[in-house]
């Protein structure tokens, strides 16, 4: 063995193994490592995917979008057994012979006698009684709070010319129904305080039902005023109509005072008096609910 080749077996067998292996060349199935300082900053400059949105399927040409599952049960039964029932449709049926009944999906009866409350697609109603009435009757909620307003709505025939009630009890139109005969809407407005028995909506009723609220009174005693110019404005008309009807037919010359005609227009005053009182009591309703909330 010659000088030289024994000098390079020492060096091969003084190198470290390390060494060798970054001297060999490297295998096709091996990836090549990184430092992890390298691999993180490697990881950072990959963009981030964003989560990809699912898809609403389109509508097809000539039919409906993707739509909510369809309402089975809308509306509400109030049994005096204390039953409740779903209903998706309810009917009141109102036959030209025998009673009126509840017709729930078209198919179950009940008679108005087992019902305690019902919805349809007017809106909410209740079965109770009238005050001073031992007979049941059917009111519609209109409002819903520690007061609860509830009315009911009635078409009469009226065959004379005069009706004192021509538009409603309680304030709504003229309450002298003068023009001929005709069919009549009169509605009637009762309420309720905490779900207390039925009483007529009146300001003394009212006055004593919310006794502890300062601000809802107050809005009441103007209520009053309004009502006591509407009265007053009524008999100052009236008083005007007699001294029209006396004047045209005293004396020689017998015509028509133009009283009788100031008279149907000082009619129109207290109409803006009922309409003022009116706007009061539901003021104050609204101001005794909105303060027994907080």
């Amino acid at each position: 063995m010659s000088i030289r080749s024994f000098a390079l077996g020492l060096l091969l067998v003084g190198t470290p193994a390390a060494v060798l292996a970054q001297n060999t060349p490297r295998q096709l199935n091996t990836l090549p490592s990184l430092p992890d300082s390298a691999r993180q900053r490697e990881q950072n400059k990959q963009p981030t995917q964003a989560p990809t949105p699912a898809t609403i399927p389109a509508p097809q040409p000539g039919g409906l979008a993707t739509l909510p599952p369809a309402e089975t049960t809308r509306f509400r039964v109030g049994l005096k057994s204390g039953q409740e029932l779903r209903a998706l449709d309810v009917e009141v049926r109102e036959p030209f012979l025998g009673k009126s009944y509840l017709l729930v999906d078209g198919q179950q009866r009940l008679e108005l006698s087992q019902i305690r409350y019902y919805e349809d697609e007017s809106g909410f109603y209740v079965r109770t009684n009238l005050p001073g009435s031992s007979r049941e009757t059917t009111l519609r909620r209109d409002r819903t709070g520690r007061i609860s307003l509830y009315s009911i709505t009635r078409t009469q025939y009226v065959n004379n010319g005069y009706s004192p009630y021509g538009y409603g009890r309680g304030g709504y139109g003229n309450p002298y129904g003068f023009g001929g005969g005709g069919y009549r809407t009169t509605k009637t407005e009762y309420f309720s305080k905490d779900s207390g028995p039925i009483q007529d909506l009146s300001l003394r009723n009212l006055s004593i039902a919310t006794q502890d609220n300062a601000g809802a009174q107050n809005v009441l005693i103007q209520a009053r005023r309004y009502r006591n110019y509407t009265a007053l404005s009524y008999v100052g008309a009236g008083a005007l109509a007699v001294a029209g009807l006396v004047s045209s037919f005293s004396g020689t010359n017998q015509s028509i005072s133009p009283l009788i005609y100031a008279a149907p227009v000082l009619l129109v005053v207290p109409l803006i008096f009922q309409g003022k009182q009116q706007q009061n009591i539901k003021q104050a309703i609204n101001l005794y609910n909105v303060q027994a909330a907080r």
